[in-house]
């Protein structure tokens, strides 16, 4: 699958320009294809205001969020390759995302260039189990040692 960190960023993007929120990003600049300025990178990051005031043609792609924007006076082209893209969140009054490390599939990218979709092995699927088998851990097993689902309303609780 496509990673899912560009389309989460732009709908915050839009979420925080919407609720007159002024959107920044932090992003990894020690990963290969970011182009920010390195003056201002503090401990492998930046900081960057992506505000439609602060840069200009800001393209916020699958691939990458590029734009253009002045750093002390200079004019420059920041890429920021999707991966290296850590955090989208509000200077104002800090909501946002921080974007986890997301899991790579071995092989994805070799295998979407195959000309045979059969090349990615995804184990069976519902087709491979018969309906008459019986899932592992079913009667025979001990049921003290399955967690007795609760009934009623769901709830979250935080963790802190």
């Amino acid at each position: 699958m496509l990673s899912s960190r560009p389309y989460l960023a732009r709908a915050l993007y839009e979420w925080l320009l919407d609720n007159d929120q002024t959107p920044y990003i932090v992003v990894d600049a020690e990963r290969p294809g970011v182009v920010v300025p390195t003056q201002f990178v503090q401990n492998g990051q930046i900081v960057l205001n992506i505000a439609p005031t602060a840069v200009r043609d800001l393209s916020m792609d699958n691939e990458a969020i590029t734009f253009g924007a002045r750093f002390g006076g200079q004019p420059m082209q920041v890429v920021v390759p999707s991966e290296a893209l850590v955090a989208l969140y509000a200077r104002e009054n800090g909501v946002g995302m921080v974007f986890g490390h997301e899991p790579v599939m071995p092989g994805y990218d070799d295998a979407m260039e195959a000309e045979e979709p059969e090349a990615i092995d995804e184990g069976p699927g519902l087709s491979g189990v018969d309906a008459d088998t019986e899932a592992p851990g079913g009667a025979d097993e001990d049921a003290g040692e399955r967690p007795v689902p609760r009934k009623g309303r769901p709830s979250l609780r935080v963790v802190k």
